[in-house]
């Protein structure tokens, strides 16, 4: 890849997204975020703001044939864009599944088919992927969230397979609760189960609880700018609870696993 490098950040409005893009600008890169309404973005110094929807596919089109328009290029994309909610598997209805899925999961698919030809013809890109580490852990009341990280998972590591032949490579990056509105400002099923309240409303203190405690969205951005400039590795899972997570996942007994992860979430 080129010394100065075109740099593409979806949902760049707040928290992971937003603080990344700031990032990579500051090291000098020419970077673009998205955003849904640009007219109700703030402006990101160092940052050019791109109206995009990723679950819409001629926005995605459109976003991405504008950045090419303006520096002919794309070294790097960045799929950060994304929804959770929290309920349990029988209250969540199809459709919920569905909003779900098309943002967190098509979303990707649809802004890497979008820049995967450029970066197929200039025969080098890199796109980071954000997961989370419930895209290895699943959690209590977060079923869709996780089955969508989960799929996000199996296509990355299927596209990588596929697009090296090009230059081109892909990683995950996998965080734990950060502090960010993602979680905070989380939906609720819609159709709530009355036998789930109890379990639900702990979960929900639970999220509440680690979300408050939890690190800002600083040491995550870092991973992401490691892993789109550094060397090629599939998983990057930033220092702390995500880090400790995963090694438990690989390495303790699932007893004791499933056990410690129902405790943080206030569960028997």
């Amino acid at each position: 890849m080129p010394e100065s490098k075109v740099i593409v950040v979806t949902g760049v409005s707040s928290g992971i997204g937003r603080v990344t893009a700031k990032k990579f600008a500051e090291r000098g890169y020419q970077v673009f975020g998205t955003v849904r309404n640009i007219s109700k973005a703030s402006p990101l110094p160092g940052v050019q703001l791109v109206e995009m929807d990723v679950s819409d596919n001629d926005s995605v089109k459109r976003g991405i044939q504008s950045v090419i328009d303006k520096a002919k290029r794309i070294d790097v994309l960045v799929n950060n864009a994304g929804v959770a909610m929290l309920g349990a598997a029988e209250e969540t209805s199809i459709d919920e599944a569905k909003w779900m899925f098309d943002t967190n999961v098509f979303g990707i698919l649809r802004t890497s088919q979008a820049v995967l030809p450029h970066m197929r013809a200039q025969r080098s890109g890199r796109i980071i992927n954000v997961s989370s580490v419930l895209g290895f852990l699943p959690a209590p009341y977060m079923g869709l969230y996780s089955s969508a990280k989960h799929a996000v998972e199996g296509m990355s590591e299927t596209l990588d397979h596929e697009v090296r032949q090009f230059g081109v490579r892909v990683s995950l990056v996998e965080p734990g609760f950060t502090k960010s509105n993602l979680d905070t400002n989380s939906p609720q099923a819609a159709n709530k189960i009355s036998a789930y309240d109890t379990d639900r409303d702990s979960v929900s203190r639970g999220v509440a609880k680690n979300v408050g405690s939890a690190p800002e969205p600083d040491g995550v951005a870092d991973t992401i700018v490691s892993a789109a400039l550094g060397c090629w590795r599939m998983r990057h899972t930033p220092k702390g609870q995500a880090s400790l997570l995963s090694k438990l996942r690989r390495f303790m007994p699932a007893g004791p696993v499933d056990q410690s992860l129902r405790k943080s979430f206030g569960l028997k």
